[in-house]
């Protein structure tokens, strides 16, 4: 592997910020990554499917593959997603979790990662797309997007600093979610800094009404958006959001309908990475 001064200054920075799942009192951990292993090793295959036979969705222009040119540990315990181009191709990875997990009644169940994006400044980075995401189980089972439910919960576009914070359901076009733009509020951030992005959902609401229950986006402990059953609506669909089973992805796409392609100025590389410390799964 070739490393230039950018390079190495972003793979150093890396090793210095690596950190341990955090114990929360209160919560327990019921699944998590820290993404520990040597430098250019895949992430552990028992935890994640490394995803390479993805269709063109929402007119992306990215192929993933499993190359630690795009996806690999750092070695200094941390996950990397590296997009690349060549000539006018573009490649880059995608992760999703083995397992899935269904928040339990009456319990809260908290998704979390610590993340950030590459160095490079925002006028280089038009077109990129990286994410940190729930989707329903069911989609594996012939349910289609988007009443398979979606959470969005760390995604910026075009190297913006805003976070959004999105939920698709229901039906498609409209429904309850307003497809296919989906319900969504922003949290503005610095996204080349490391921040903590959490997904609650709370499902101990007052004798079990669906109603009350909630889900709740959080970027550094700060709430930026709430969605109540209420909101929804519709029992069924607020089901596939908060009492359903959801995996994890982590991902850079490239293009598509929402940023817009990339142009002559999109860089590539360390510099338009998404790099993740740990990723986890807590309840009460």
């Amino acid at each position: 592997m070739h490393f230039n001064a950018l390079t190495l200054i972003s793979f150093l920075s890396s090793l210095a910020s690596a950190g341990t799942v955090p114990q929360y009192s209160g919560l327990r951990a019921l699944w998590s990554d820290d993404f520990n292993g040597n430098s250019g090793q895949p992430p552990n295959q028992g935890t994640w499917n490394i995803i390479t036979n993805m269709g063109r969705v929402n007119n992306e222009l990215q192929t993933y593959t499993g190359s630690n040119s795009n996806l690999q540990l750092s070695g200094g315990g941390t996950l990397q997603i590296i997009p690349r181009k060549s000539g006018g191709a573009w490649t880059s990875g995608r992760i999703e979790s083995k397992a899935a997990f269904t928040p339990q009644a009456n319990k809260l169940t908290i998704f979390e990662g610590v993340m950030r994006l590459g160095d490079g400044p925002s006028g280089q980075k038009q077109g990129l797309w990286p994410a940190f995401w729930l989707l329903g189980e069911s989609i594996h089972h012939g349910t289609p997007w988007p009443a398979c439910g979606e959470l969005d919960i760390m995604e910026t576009i075009n190297g913006q600093f805003t976070n959004y914070g999105t939920v698709h359901c229901g039906s498609f076009p409209g429904g309850a979610c307003n497809e296919p733009i989906g319900r969504a509020q922003t949290f503005g951030v610095s996204v080349n800094d490391w921040h903590t992005y959490r997904l609650k959902v709370d499902r101990r609401a007052p004798g079990g009404n669906w109603q009350d229950e909630t889900i709740q986006w959080e970027v550094d402990g700060q709430v930026f958006h709430t969605l109540r059953g209420s909101d929804i609506g519709e029992e069924g669909v607020w089901a596939t959001l908060a009492r359903s089973p959801m995996f994890m992805i982590l991902n850079v796409a490239v293009g598509g309908d929402w940023p817009g392609a990339p142009n002559g100025a999109t860089g590539d590389g360390y510099d338009s990475m998404l790099e993740a410390e740990y990723v986890a799964v807590y309840s009460t």
